[in-house]
């Protein structure tokens, strides 16, 4: 199966974080990569290397750009 890479942005339910590109913890991101799988997004941030992976429950909204 190949992943379908979108750009957008990211919130994150309280109790959930992500990494950004300087390594801190936050609940929101734009300007990531996603690409949904199952039930779990992949996230690539910039300025960090491979993928963050998060369950469907964590994710309070995600929205595509364009």
């Amino acid at each position: 199966m190949t992943r379908e890479w979108r750009t957008g942005s990211i919130e994150l339910v309280d109790g959930y974080a992500l990494l950004d590109g300087e390594g801190r913890e936050v609940r929101r991101l734009a300007g990531i990569e996603f690409a949904v799988e199952g039930g779990y997004l992949n996230v690539r941030v910039p300025g960090r290397d491979g993928l963050q992976l998060l369950s469907a429950p964590a994710v309070r909204s995600v929205r595509t750009d364009g």
